[in-house]
């Protein structure tokens, strides 16, 4: 399964500061090292001595990051909360070239954290600082206003619907409609709530669980997998489907009724942490680049590779995944 490399020099040539917008729940992950030598008298838990503590951009902002990682610019849509968590994820996007400039504050909120505490190269829990209340109307229609205004300037879309707030039920009925009328390739990393409301996106791209919970077809071997992405075609009316399936690679339900499978290509895999922000990212911003549907996939699938070999959330550089 391979892109022939005089072709992907022309889409990684394209991608060169391609502007793509990246709307959705930002987040920031953050892991905090340690060793676990004997268990707390006051509690069967482990006793975590920190030897270090490190962020990555997470959510949204990490798709921002897999999408900068190739070169392309994300423009980042969504809100932070007026805290020292949003402080330090503005921090991390500036140093990764992304700007913040189209996050809106929220003071009724806080901006979303994953705290993973790990000892051993194991994680021992994970602290979630969130708020699941839809944002505000008047935050909603800041945002939203924002979008329509750079939709002629970006050339795709990626919706990152974490189910954290950040993606309303009004907002898609706004945004996808007026893409759709600028020719704009959407995709959309989904959740399950909002699945009736993805109508006319280019692709959306559940993972196994999120297409078996959309379905009620639980996703056990080839016959199921192929009922629940034809019923998921039915029921979101997206052009196209994407269901990644780990260990098992991906599939691509085309509008046309064909279908295609693509096999896993990691070597090894270490931490599945933001794989499917990969998929999407890179997916996105090739077919954005002129790429075809099957090129998109195919990159996809040996970014995704590379990110697995990775702990944490991380992203594939364009000389990693030519490599």
């Amino acid at each position: 399964m391979i892109v022939e490399l005089n072709r992907l020099h022309q889409i990684f040539a394209k991608l060169a500061d391609l502007p793509i917008a990246v709307i959705g729940d930002v987040m920031l992950d953050r892991y905090i090292w340690g060793k676990a030598d004997r268990i707390s008298p006051e509690a069967p838990v482990p006793v975590v001595f920190v030897e270090g503590e490190t962020a990555r951009l997470g959510g949204a902002a990490n798709v921002a990051w897999n999408v900068r990682a190739l070169g392309a610019m994300p423009l980042l849509f969504g809100t932070i909360g007026n805290d020292r968590y949003g402080h330090q994820l503005t921090a991390l996007m500036k140093k990764n070239d992304i700007s913040a400039e189209y996050l809106v504050i929220d003071d009724g909120r806080p901006t979303t954290s994953k705290s993973r505490i790990i000892a051993r190269g194991q994680q021992v829990v994970r602290i979630d600082r969130e708020n699941l209340l839809d944002i505000g109307r008047s935050i909603e229609n800041r945002i939203v206003k924002s979008i329509l205004s750079k939709l002629d300037v970006t050339e795709g879309i990626i919706i990152s619907d974490y189910g954290k707030g950040a993606i309303s039920g009004g907002m898609l009925r706004k945004i996808i409609p007026a893409a759709k009328a600028e020719n704009k390739f959407i995709g959309i990393d989904p959740k399950e709530r909002h699945f009736n409301l993805y109508k006319n996106a280019s692709i959306v791209t559940p993972n196994v669980k999120e297409a078996s919970d959309a379905t009620a077809v639980k996703i056990m071997n080839e016959k199921s997998l192929l009922r629940a992405g034809r019923k998921l075609m039915k029921t979101t009316g997206a052009e196209n489907i994407l269901i990644t399936r780990g260990a098992e690679g991906m599939s691509i339900f085309y509008s046309d009724g064909h279908i295609e499978h693509f096999p896993t290509l990691a070597h090894q895999v270490y931490d599945v942490t933001g794989a499917g922000d990969t998929v999407i990212s890179v997916f996105i911003a090739v077919a954005s680049a002129g790429g075809t549907l099957r090129e998109a996939a195919i990159i996809a699938s040996h970014a995704a590779g590379i990110v697995v070999g990775k702990l944490g959330t991380a992203v594939a550089s364009t000389e990693e995944i030519e490599n």
